[in-house]
């Protein structure tokens, strides 16, 4: 007797973006910059949301480049978590 077919779930959103805060304990701030299109004129307007990212290990620093991934909503503010440091800060 077979199972039912598992249920396939759209892939988590991902982000590339700047640590600015690095204060609380398994928790950075992440910085993201995007770009939207002004709808009556076309011209790209820069945009940034700031976004609470869970860090088990807490090895983000503050200036690193990071990747973030959605996930299940981990406080009342966290519902991103720490895929991985794509480049260290320049200056510690």
């Amino acid at each position: 007797m077979v199972g039912p077919s598992p249920v396939r779930r759209a892939p988590r959103r991902r982000r590339t973006g700047t640590v600015v805060s690095d204060r609380c304990d398994k928790t950075v701030t992440v910085v993201v910059d995007y770009l939207v299109k002004f709808p009556k004129y076309g011209k790209y307007v820069r945009r940034r949301t700031k976004l609470h990212v869970h860090d088990e290990t807490n090895r983000a620093r503050v200036g690193d480049v990071v990747e973030i991934a959605e996930c299940r909503p981990i406080s009342k503010t966290k519902s991103w978590r720490l895929v991985r440091v794509v480049a260290p800060a320049t200056t510690r």
